[in-house]
């Protein structure tokens, strides 16, 4: 698994100005917790972005470099600009190499399933990550789901899935990853000759206007 590493600082100041401040000067404010704590600190952003671009959102260690300490963490959350999709913030978790941790990893589907390709079923993803349980250097970055054998109304549950020893599943094992179904008809109402249909009562929203209103 690769690591990446990040140079931060301790930030000793907090509020809207000084993260305001910090971005203009191409850095942003980021946080780490740890056990109930938290450190604000300050990352570098295009370290930050290239980071988040590299790692393509899968859950992976990182190295927080404070200069004479490296602590090792992973990313839990990152805010963006609604307008203009610039980093504003970060949320790190300090992690320990002897201490089991909670992750979410992706699903990622493989192949075509023989009741879409053969059958003209419709593949549909029900799950799209789940929780794991294991030490940090046991992460897996995500976990492919081949689908070639699945039929019409078959599904795959997370029960089915395979990982690595030492990797323990917590999301619940009867849960539906993906499943094949068969496509619906519309169904067409047919009126007997001889009878008009009839059109519903059309409702308008609105308020009504009282008698007398003007």
């Amino acid at each position: 698994m690769e690591r990446f590493l990040l140079n931060v600082e301790i930030r000793n100041k907090t509020g809207k100005g000084v993260a305001r401040s910090l971005r203009r000067n191409g850095f942003i404010p980021a946080v780490v917790y740890r056990a109930g704590t938290s450190m604000p600190i300050i990352v570098n952003k295009k370290e930050a972005i290239s980071f988040i671009t590299r790692s393509a959102g899968e859950q992976v260690v990182v190295n927080l470099n404070f200069g004479n300490d490296i602590k090792q963490a992973i990313m839990k959350d990152y805010q963006v600009d609604p307008v203009d999709s610039s980093l504003l913030h970060a949320d790190f978790q300090e992690i320990l190499a002897t201490e089991e941790i909670k992750v979410n990893v992706h699903l990622i589907i493989k192949g075509e399933a023989i009741g879409v390709k053969r059958d003209g079923g419709i593949l549909q993803q029900a799950l799209r990550e789940i929780e794991i349980l294991c030490l940090p250097d046991k992460i897996i970055g995500h976990i492919d789901v081949d689908v070639t054998n699945l039929k019409i109304n078959q599904s795959i549950h997370v029960r089915d899935l395979k990982l690595p020893d030492g990797i323990k599943i917590l999301t619940d094992a009867d849960e539906v990853i993906v499943t094949v179904t068969t496509l619906r008809e519309e169904t067409t109402t047919t009126v007997p000759e001889g009878q008009e249909t009839i059109e519903p009562e059309v409702i308008k929203k609105g308020k009504k206007q009282e008698a007398g209103e003007g």
